[in-house]
């Protein structure tokens, strides 16, 4: 199954056949931000005017029709803590989050879960049978940290979640066609992999090629997450630059797409 396109009054999202509860992978497309953050920028910390940036939370939320005063935030770091969150745990934005975690969890109806990404690996969740979602933040210290299997262990533990009936949903991010790192990616993915994780490594002289996704997938099938229920993006933001923001491309100087679910 592959992703949709979907045009909400110009802001274009993807989504995924297999969630079918509100959710969205968010584009370039639909905003207000000038210059380096066109035009949908969701970050608050990339130099945006915060002007803009809030005008561009205003559209996304009317986009997908959900209430911007519940948006469930977290301080992404790069690791691997999933939290579950209440709307207690709601932010307004440019206000200081008091946790870090890459993931967030809930089975709360009403409530938006975000996370944001710019080459890494977005990942939307969705147990069906208890109600509950999850949002992840997977980076390659996450990926290979095994963030996409917590987060399903942790709706298991938490929720009573049956991951044999959970779906999920891998974003766009940078593809394997452009991942070009050094030796100590592979090596972390070949010490959480085993020989599995040969399949997701292409070496290229003296450097490699890592297949986050092939990574990331066979990590929540190691979950217990049927390869059935898993769909993924085709989109690589580095091929796609003017589509999706790219740190590699961008050097840093860009804005932020984000991934949404919602019970």
């Amino acid at each position: 199954m592959t992703f949709r396109e979907e045009n909400r009054g110009g802001v274009i999202l993807e989504t995924a056949p297999n969630i079918r509860v509100k959710h969205a992978f968010t584009t370039r497309y639909g905003g207000v931000s000038e210059g380096v953050w066109s035009s949908l920028n969701l970050g608050t910390t990339r130099g945006d005017v915060p002007e803009h940036v809030d005008k561009n939370y205003d559209i996304l939320c009317s986009a997908l029709e959900i209430s911007r005063e519940r948006l469930c935030f977290t301080r992404q770091v790069h690791g691997t803590v999933v939290r579950p969150v209440t709307g207690a745990d709601s932010h307004t934005l440019f206000t200081p989050i008091p946790y870090e975690a890459d993931g967030l969890i809930t089975n709360e109806p009403g409530l938006p879960l975000i996370c944001f990404a710019a080459d890494c690996v977005p990942i939307l969740l969705w147990a069906e049978d208890v109600g509950a979602v999850g949002a992840v933040h997977a980076g390659w210290k996450g990926t290979v940290g095994d963030i996409a299997g917590h987060a399903v262990r942790e709706m298991v533990r938490l929720y009573g979640a049956d991951p044999r009936k959970m779906q999920a949903a891998i974003g766009p991010h940078i593809g394997y066609c452009c991942f070009e790192t050094g030796p100590e990616i592979p090596e972390a993915v070949l010490q959480r992999l085993g020989d599995e994780g040969k399949a997701y490594i292409r070496p290229k002289g003296e450097k490699f090629h890592v297949d986050l996704t092939g990574v990331n997938r066979a990590l929540l099938m190691r979950g217990g997450v049927p390869e059935e229920n898993i769909t993924a993006s085709d989109g690589c933001t580095m091929c796609r630059p003017e589509r999706y923001w790219s740190h590699r491309v961008t050097r840093g100087e860009r804005g932020v797409q984000a991934a949404v679910i919602q019970i």
